[in-house]
């Protein structure tokens, strides 16, 4: 059931509130009366996650029950100022889950800015979660239609840039910019329009193969360098 628009703003209100009181990771928004009811809430949703076999089914499922949390994460991304938030955090991997990626990295920007971390059920640092999650569904989507949005990418660089992370997820990361950038250049582009894009495409692919040498950008990086070679005589 949508929220009216008055229980909405109650629930963004309070949670500025409350989040505004409790400063840096080392506190947690524990015992705030709007993290606890989304708490509550948060768990009655994964016990109904639970009895769903199919990740697809999950993602809908999730996509259905985002809205719910949404007052509450626009009230600490307000005004909180970086206590520890596992609700939040796990706002921010569902968003992925469903493709809401712009409104992930709000979380993530926010998150990593004060040194939030995933919830303790999760192994990897919240940067590498950041990183690898949304360069896999890239590298997956640019394998079934050749396409992601490169602004998400360098948007997910640039907020987990100096976190520590595995090469490997690291790779995936910089192997999804590189294809992304390289599929904006049509084989027949002029040098101009090619070269910014296929210099960046080249950095990416070279540091993803670097990191990882069994990445999968070689091919992609031998059609960038074939483009830089023939565009090479038509610059001044």
């Amino acid at each position: 059931m949508a929220l009216s628009p008055a229980k909405r703003h109650f629930q963004q209100a309070t949670a500025a509130i409350e989040a505004a009181a409790v400063q840096g990771p080392a506190l947690t928004m524990e015992g705030a009366t709007a993290y606890e009811l989304m708490q509550a809430q948060l768990h009655q949703h994964k016990q109904q996650l639970k009895k769903i076999q199919s990740q697809e089914g999950k993602a809908e499922t999730k996509r259905k029950l985002l809205p719910d949390y949404a007052p509450y994460a626009e009230g600490v991304l307000s005004a909180g100022k970086g206590a520890q938030d596992d609700v939040l955090t796990t706002i921010m991997l569902w968003r992925i889950d469903v493709g809401d990626y712009a409104g992930a990295l709000d979380i993530a920007e926010y998150a990593l800015a004060y040194g939030l971390t995933m919830p303790d059920s999760f192994e990897r640092s919240l940067g590498c979660v950041v990183a690898e999650e949304i360069a896999n569904v890239a590298i997956k989507m640019q394998k079934a239609s050749g396409s992601f949005d490169l602004g998400l990418l360098l948007r997910t660089e640039a907020a987990t840039a100096n976190e520590d992370m595995p090469d490997e997820a690291r790779a995936k990361l910089h192997l999804a910019i590189g294809k992304a950038a390289s599929a904006l250049v049509p084989d027949d582009a002029e040098a101009a329009d090619a070269l910014p894009l296929l210099l960046m495409a080249k950095q990416d692919l070279a540091r993803a193969i670097e990191l990882h040498t069994n990445c999968g950008g070689k091919k992609d990086l031998e059609r960038v360098e074939r483009l830089l070679k023939k565009h090479a005589g038509t610059t001044g």
